[in-house]
């Protein structure tokens, strides 16, 4: 899909990547009345759900009651097919020593503590809606070649000879992101030597819209998420060899193995997707602006997945840019550094807590040592109501 563009006008602002970060800040900044150029290597793609296809997608996110307000308000969230989301009711998190917190939605006052969806419906309602709106060039497929800044503007050279020019361009293309390194930013991530590992599955117990979270000694972090129905969307944060024997394994002894570590707590499960994997890093930058350019995603900041926060945070960050240039008042150009510098500043502290969160955790977790203080820990915060509800803020919104 690409919308016919002149490659000679200027742009407001100019998003390198079409994942769901970046698409949600295209429809959100479009909606302000800015004029947004989106580039991706790859085609943008709409799910055709009459297509007899009645599989899951095997990656799903975990999204915030405040994710779901900002998707919303752009328009993408009224077109998620209602049957393929599924509400997180309550959260049973539990250490490697007897420790335990559970969380519930009624009692935060909330809906859900998160709605889970597939990668595959969330990336094909964003692209519907970017597709609807006047204001946003789409360039996909195409090959990014070269980015260059001056003083009024910046460039963007395509390997097909054309050049795009924005008076912002903003890197929403991950977290190797290319963008990063032209605009000079060169702080690679972290390896934490863990692999995620998912994977979806039937279970014989419903679930009744509880998540679950493990602490496993030695193996790493266990989430099962509620899909709708009898289903499971699994994330298993593994230290590499045992993700390996995980991706090694046929679909009943996974999911004998899967049960297991979760003490089967619904009973016997039955693999409905293959597993995949992905690599886990952690990622802080100095800075998350450059002349003319701004961060946002995965190419701003890595975390653990142990919270499930990655794409919340993301969307976070379009929120927060698109309500800054939508305040800018007076100063017309939306690549002036001083609006750069409110965005910074107004995302700094929500994502250094998470940061410090989950990266913090799991380096407690893996320090065996340490098992007796980390389960009297959360036995501790779990009889203390205030602050188990000051806890789960953060991750509401």
């Amino acid at each position: 899909m690409t919308h016919a563009t002149d490659s000679r006008a200027e742009r407001d602002v100019l998003i390198l990547g079409a994942g769901p970060v970046g698409l949600a800040l295209a429809a959100a900044l479009a909606r302000e009345g800015l004029a947004v150029a989106l580039v991706d290597r790859n085609e943008l793609r709409v799910h055709d759900r009459n297509a007899g296809d009645d599989d899951w997608d095997a990656r799903v996110y975990a999204l915030s009651p405040g994710s779901a307000d900002f998707l919303r308000g752009v328009g993408a969230w009224q077109r998620l097919p209602g049957e393929r989301v599924s509400a997180v009711e309550t959260m049973d998190v539990r250490g490697d020593a007897n420790g335990q917190i559970e969380f519930s939605a009624y009692e935060l006052g909330e809906r859900a503590l998160a709605w889970i969806v597939e990668h595959r419906e969330l990336a094909s309602a964003l692209a519907t809606t970017v597709r609807s709106i006047e204001r946003i060039d789409v360039l996909a497929p195409c090959e990014p070649s070269v980015l260059a800044w001056h003083t009024d503007a910046a460039e963007l050279s395509l390997r097909d000879g054309r050049v795009l020019r924005a008076r912002l361009v903003v890197g929403a293309d991950g977290l190797r992101s290319w963008a990063r390194r032209e605009a000079g930013i060169a702080q690679e991530p972290r390896d934490y030597r863990h692999t995620a590992v998912v994977a979806n599955f039937e279970t014989e117990r419903a679930h009744r819209g509880c998540a679950f979270q493990w602490f496993l000694a030695e193996r790493g972090v266990l989430a099962w998420l509620p899909l709708p129905g009898r289903r499971i969307s699994i994330v298993w944060s593994a230290p590499e060899a045992l993700a390996n024997d995980l991706q090694a394994l046929e679909g009943s002894a996974l999911s004998a193995r899967v049960a297991d570590a979760g003490g089967r707590a619904l009973g016997e499960l039955t693999e409905i997707t293959s597993a995949v994997s992905f690599p886990l890093s952690f990622l802080r930058l100095p800075s998350v602006i450059a002349h003319r350019f701004a961060l946002v995603g995965d190419a701003a900041h890595g975390v653990h997945p142990l919270a499930g926060q990655g794409v919340n945070l993301g969307f976070g960050d379009a929120a927060a840019l698109a309500s800054v240039l939508a305040l800018r008042g007076p100063v017309a150009d939306p690549g002036e550094r001083i609006l750069l510098e409110r965005y910074e500043r107004r995302r700094s502290l929500p994502v250094a807590a998470m940061q410090l969160v989950t990266d913090g955790l799991v380096r407690l977790f893996d320090r065996p040592e340490l098992k007796l203080v980390r389960n009297g820990g959360m036995r501790a915060v779990a009889s203390i109501a205030p602050l188990k509800r000051l806890l789960a803020q953060p991750a509401l919104r």
